[in-house]
């Protein structure tokens, strides 16, 4: 029998062959080390988790409302939207629950920017370890304004890194039929909602909160 020592072919001609680098990310322990919960933080999360489940639930009439920009690109911008948010969220609470939408990663029909995560210098650069860093210290920071957040869950890794600063998590069109978005989902701390399918219909979205519940 040969081995692979005694042949002239080597691993490389048949593993990773359309990998072009590695790089090393910072562990989910590591970044949550540097950038740990506050108490503030925490407990934005926590009540924000809470009142969503009591208004799905029916305990609580208001009107549960997701808002924001598609996609987070510029971290001072999010600040500036969150501040006004946070003002108007004030003024309809009586009525309205306001999460903020914090989406760091964008699904694409075909190509084009992935989104903070994937490439947070909009260069092609895919500094993925600074994009989870600017994502997790951006929740931090809107948890500390007292404004729960809202986030697509695309890259299952992703929510290791920044789901205990999460109020609602969001499943998209693209992937609501994606088993592993399902399996995935069943594990998030957050309530999770589901989109509708790309052709618009919704037995995708509730077939997907069928599986997620075993």
């Amino acid at each position: 029998m040969n081995t692979l020592q005694s042949n002239p072919l080597t691993q490389s001609d048949i593993d990773n062959v359309n990998i072009k680098s590695f790089q090393p990310l910072v562990t989910p322990a590591e970044l949550k080390t540097e950038l740990p919960l506050t108490e503030t933080a925490y407990q934005t999360v926590l009540h924000g988790r809470e009142t969503i489940r009591n208004i799905l639930d029916g305990k609580d009439k208001r009107l549960f409302v997701v808002i924001g920009p598609c996609s987070i690109h510029d971290p001072v911008a999010a600040h500036e939207y969150a501040d006004r948010l946070k003002v108007l969220s004030e003024k309809v609470k009586d009525s309205l629950y306001i999460v903020m939408r914090v989406y760091f990663e964008k699904p694409r029909t075909t190509v084009g920017w992935k989104g903070l995560i994937n490439d947070p210098d909009m260069n092609d650069s895919f500094n993925i370890e600074k994009g989870l860093r600017l994502g997790r210290k951006l929740l931090l920071e809107l948890n500390e304004k007292g404004l729960p957040c809202a986030t697509e869950a695309l890259d299952p890794n992703s929510p290791q890194y920044y789901q205990d600063l999460i109020s609602w998590s969001a499943i998209g069109a693209r992937t609501t039929e994606s088993q592993t978005h399902r399996e995935m989902s069943s594990g998030l701390s957050s309530p999770v909602g589901f989109k509708n399918g790309t052709d618009g219909g919704l037995t995708v979205a509730t077939n997907a909160m069928q599986s997620v519940k075993h």
